[in-house]
Order: C-alpha cells, then sequence, then structure tokens
C-alpha cells in the first residue's frame, strides 16, 4: 500500500518543463512585465537535467518591463525567469522565440499570460491543470494516512487512480492535440507505460512468470525518446536513464554493456547528447562499488571514449588507454596473467627470526609460475608489511585460510610487494610475527613486472582464481571469500 502511496505522490509531482523545438528564427526577444518588481535585474536561464544555466540577463524599469534579446536563436528546451528573489517561474522557447508576458509575483502562474506563444499557453494551462488536481490528490493521500479503517482506505486508493486516470488522460490529449509540440512529447515522457497481463494457458495458469518484468524492460522508453536532445533539458532525463540502468537491467557486467551500447547509440545523431550520455555512463561505472563493473566501464572507454571523446584532452585520452590495456587483462572471466614469482618456505623465515644476515638475504627461495599452481580455488593476495590495512587484513584472512579454506581445498598465494633488503626483513618480521607459515609466501626479490601486470598501485589486492586460472573475482574483503567461493561451487 505505501508503494502506491508513492507512485500517486511521485505521478503528481509538477514537473518543471524543459524543452521546446529547434529555433529557426533570426534570433529571440522576449518582453517580460512582471508586476511586484523594478529597477532591478532578472536571469533568463536553462534547465540541464535538474540544474539551471544562466543565458541572458534583462533590466526591469520602473514599470516592470524587460527584454530578452539576442540576435541567434536559443536552444529549444525550458527555460526559466529568474528573480533576485530567488522566485522564479518556466516557460518553453521553440521555434517562437518572440513573444511578450506578463505575470505577477504575488502568484506567477495564476497570473501570467502570454502573447505570440501558443506552445507556452498550452503548457501554462496544463500547470494551472496540474495545481488544481494536485490539491484534490493531496486530500486524498492525506485521508489514506490517517484512517486506519481499511474498506475507507481500499476506496481513497481508487479515488486517488482515478485522479491519476484523469493526469493521464489530460496528457493523452494533449499528446493527441498538439502532436508538433515538444510540450506533448514531454508530458507523454512522463507516463510509465502500461504493463498487459501475462498470458496464461487454457486453466488460467500464468505461463511465464517473467514475462511482464521483459515487457517492461523491453518497452521501458516508448514513451520517452532517448535520442532528443530537448528531453536532456529537462529534469526528467538522467533520473530516466539511471532507474533503468540502476533498476531495469540486471546488474551483471555483459547485461550492462549490451544496454549501455544502445543507449549510446541512440544519441548519436546529437553531438552534445552522445557527450552527456557518454560521460554519465563511464563516470557512474567507473565510480561503483560493485565487483565487476570495471568491465563496463572499460567497455565505454574502448569502444566510444578513445576514439570519440572530441572534447577531451589528449594526455587524458593517453592516460585513459594506457589503463584499459593494463585493466583489460585483469577482468573477471580473463585468465589470470602468469607471472614468474620465488616461493620462500616457512624454514627460511623461522631460521632468520634471530639472523640479521639471513634475514636481509634475497637469493633463497624457488622459482615457479602462477601457472604451475594446482588448485581447485587460488586466492591470489598481493600485500606489503608496511601497509596499514594490510596488518589488520592479512593476519584475517590467514585465520580464515586456517579455519576453513585449507579444508575445502583452496590455497593462498600471498605475494609481498616490497623488495631490497628493507623489504625482506620487513617481510620477515611479519612472517613470523604472526605466524604466516603455511600458505605459499612469495615474491621476486629480480623483477617488478608482476605489479605492472596486476596493476598493483595499492595494497592489498586479491584475486580469487579458478582451477584453470581464471579470474572469478577480485577486490574484495577477505570476509568475503568463502561465501563466494561456496557460491562458484553450487553455480558452476
Amino acid at each position: 500500500m505505501n508503494q502506491r502511496i508513492r507512485c500517486i505522490a511521485y505521478a503528481f509531482f509538477l514537473v518543471n518543463l524543459c524543452a521546446g523545438i529547434p529555433a529557426f528564427s533570426q534570433g529571440y526577444e522576449i518582453k517580460a512585465t512582471i508586476k511586484g518588481i523594478k529597477d532591478t535585474t532578472i536571469i533568463l536561464g536553462h534547465y540541464l537535467n535538474k540544474s539551471m544555466y544562466p543565458d541572458d540577463t534583462a533590466r526591469i524599469d520602473k514599470k516592470g518591463t524587460g527584454v530578452f534579446k539576442g540576435d541567434r536563436p536559443l536552444p529549444g528546451g525550458m527555460y526559466l525567469i529568474y528573480l533576485p528573489s530567488t522566485r522564479y517561474f518556466e516557460m518553453i522557447l521553440g521555434e517562437d522565440q518572440e513573444f511578450s508576458l506578463e505575470t505577477d509575483t504575488v502568484d506567477f502562474i495564476k497570473s501570467l499570460s502570454y502573447k505570440g506563444s501558443e506552445e507556452n499557453q498550452v503548457f501554462l494551462a496544463f500547470q494551472r491543470f496540474m495545481i488544481d488536481l494536485r490539491k484534490e490528490a493531496d486530500s486524498v493521500q492525506a485521508l489514506i494516512k490517517s484512517t486506519t479503517d481499511a474498506n475507507q482506505k481500499e476506496n481513497l486508493y481508487k479515488q486517488a487512480e482515478k485522479i491519476n486516470d484523469t493526469r493521464i488522460a489530460y496528457i493523452e490529449k494533449v499528446a493527441s492535440d498538439y502532436p508538433d509540440f515538444f510540450v506533448a512529447r514531454f508530458l507523454k515522457a512522463t507516463l510509465d507505460i502500461v504493463v498487459p497481463d501475462p498470458p496464461r494457458d487454457a486453466n488460467g495458469n500464468i505461463i511465464d512468470s517473467t514475462w511482464q518484468y521483459y515487457y517492461y524492460r523491453n518497452h521501458y522508453f516508448d514513451n520517452f525518446d532517448i535520442g532528443d536532445p530537448r528531453l536532456l533539458r529537462t529534469p526528467l532525463y538522467e533520473d530516466k536513464v539511471m532507474q533503468y540502468i540502476t533498476k531495469v537491467v540486471p546488474q551483471i557486467p555483459d547485461s550492462l554493456i549490451v544496454e549501455s551500447d544502445k543507449l549510446i547509440e541512440k544519441t548519436r545523431s546529437d553531438s552534445n547528447l552522445f557527450r552527456y550520455m557518454l560521460i554519465t555512463l563511464f563516470n557512474y561505472f567507473g565510480k561503483s562499488n560493485y565487483m565487476g563493473m570495471d568491465a563496463v566501464q572499460i567497455h565505454i572507454a574502448d569502444k566510444y571514449y578513445i576514439t570519440d571523446s572530441w572534447w577531451s584532452d589528449p594526455k587524458f585520452i593517453a592516460d585513459l588507454k594506457e589503463r584499459v590495456e593494463k585493466t583489460k587483462p585483469l577482468l573477471i572471466g580473463k585468465i589470470a596473467p602468469d607471472i614468474e614469482l620465488v616461493q620462500v618456505p616457512a624454514e627460511h623465515f623461522i631460521k632468520a627470526q634471530n639472523d640479521t644476515a639471513l634475514k636481509k638475504f634475497p637469493h633463497v627461495g624457488t622459482h615457479f609460475r602462477l601457472s604451475q599452481v594446482e588448485a581447485e580455488f587460488l586466492v591470489l593476495v598481493f600485500w606489503e608489511a608496511d601497509c596499514g590495512h594490510c596488518k589488520t587484513a592479512i593476519p584475517k584472512l590467514y585465520e580464515i585460510y586456517e579455519n576453513s579454506l585449507k579444508s575445502k581445498g583452496v590455497k593462498v598465494l600471498a605475494v609481498s610487494t616490497l623488495f631490497g633488503e628493507d623489504g625482506k626483513v620487513k617481510w620477515t618480521d611479519f612472517i613470523n610475527s604472526h605466524h604466516l607459515y603455511s600458505w605459499i609466501n612469495a615474491w621476486n626479490p629480480y623483477s617488478y613486472d608482476f605489479k605492472v601486470q596486476y596493476d598493483v598501485l595499492t595494497t592489498p589486492q586479491l584475486f580469487i582464481l579458478d582451477k584453470n586460472k581464471k579470474i572469478i573475482a577480485k577486490k574484495i574483503g577477505v570476509e568475503q571469500i568463502e561465501e563466494l567461493i561456496d557460491v562458484f561451487r553450487r553455480t558452476n
């Protein structure tokens, strides 16, 4: 029931319209007469998502009149006239960019009128309609929250749904009466799609329990043209896109890559829209804390950003290209890069505990390659004794290894990233201090290549590999290791 309340409340939120048909006039001239202000400056600005950006200013004279004027037409969209009192009202700039308006600061919408702009008259009528309808909806919602009678509450829900139906019918009439106006397209974009009942068999049983989900997913953008740059100049665009990416599409890298491609390709017809979509998705997946989402960002960078981001600094692109090349081999599903290491046996650490010369001695141990380690699952962790987080995480990992992972056939390859005699001393002291003897302790005092191959910029860095050395998890906390391995066992 609470979900129904939220949906109805959202439906009656008076959205700030930001749209317009691209202008073809020689310029713009908007005369504004605003009762209640004089001898001041007002701002003409446009929406970009939920932010306002200024385009022009006008000086209001003693009679409350000012003129916005320019030699070049403004891009079609939703514009605001912003007053010094931080109050504002919205209008549309479309093909007609020479018109006048009058209003009063006491009540902008009630007193507003336009001359020479039919689309703004349609928009104004919608605003006034919504103000009245929202009052009715708010009254019903208040009763829903206050009543405890189940029958009364159900009747109130029906009333709220009828009010919502009235809103939908109004929008559909505008769309029918003014098909060439952007206001009609925008209002249509505020409507969610209607999902039909699922198909049933002869006995009335639902044939496919996922049918409605896939219908909603496949028709999500039916009322919303993702390639229309005017919709970007509204508060709707980003919410619509991110709702789809975060709530509708399964949070699986492969699925998100496919859907991101579709969204980006649909914006190619407009350079600014393409730029917005590419930056938004690139940044979103780059900041994601969910494992494996770096694959989506790397895909977007490799397929689009490096080649098509004409606005980017060359150095940024060069750095990004290097980052892509480093990260690609480390994506989940890839075979882990084979590296050469040196395994140092537990006996050496124990003997070196009180022997300074032995503790510093680097030429000890057995050379091996990662590909030679046989295990159903291998936990590969890069760490260093100086790392503050490692001082907590590595002993915790060892405890988990000793208590459960070892008995499940899991091996741990713990690679120290410190070098030289000083690094060997610190490594030896840490191993002895925490008695980390029974897993594979390794390093490579002769080469830094493994740090480059595994992009070890910070520590600890943790990977889980299957028996074929395929990466199945990475950059996770030590507490997640056992659960992830158990899930992988059950599902593969």
